[in-house]
């Protein structure tokens, strides 16, 4: 019998003061069987660095030719496609073929620059990816705000991330990768 995907709900009140951007979010999170709390509340801080009426998760772990998240114009071409982890050259290439923006979020600690140093040559190429490293440290703390019903109040300013839930406070500051 297959495993189902862990349902959580989440409301994210998003002031991001580098884009301007203040909004509430409900959002409806599937957890993959096989995927991490950390993974998981990754998948929300993109979505709250990249916040918008249009961008939306989609299936993400369970389909191939689909990003965790992104964008489509009412066109439905792909404005924004955002990957997370350490994909390999080709599901990138692919991305930057189908989509105006790619953006990915690389985490993992010292796998990164492993990964940074084998691929980043055939990345430059591409000049609609932004490729930006999560620190570690941050990211195993965002894990512990996970929870089945959650509430998280996200401040963005000058490229520092602020992660809140009525107990903790994490505080997370992207890299861009160059």
């Amino acid at each position: 019998m297959a495993l189902k995907a862990t349902i959580f709900k989440a409301t994210l009140s998003i002031a991001d003061m580098d884009r301007h951007y203040y909004a509430d979010h409900y959002l409806t999170i599937a957890q993959h069987p096989s995927e991490t709390d950390e993974r998981m509340m990754i998948r929300l801080l993109a979505f709250a660095l990249n916040a918008d009426e249009h961008l939306e998760f989609t299936k993400g772990l369970s389909t191939d030719d689909e990003p965790e998240l992104w964008r489509k114009s009412l066109s439905d071409e792909i404005e924004l496609w955002i990957e997370l982890g350490l994909p390999e050259e080709g599901r990138l290439r692919k991305a930057c073929n189908r989509a105006r923006q790619v953006i990915l979020y690389t985490y993992g600690g010292r796998a990164v620059p492993l990964w940074w140093e084998k691929h980043h040559h055939k990345l430059e190429r591409f000049g609609n990816l932004t490729v930006i490293d999560l620190p570690q440290e941050a990211t195993a703390a965002l894990a512990s705000l996970a929870q089945r019903g959650m509430s998280l109040q996200i401040t963005v300013q000058d490229g520092v991330v602020g992660v809140a839930d009525d107990t903790q406070h994490v505080q997370i500051e992207p890299a861009p990768l160059s």
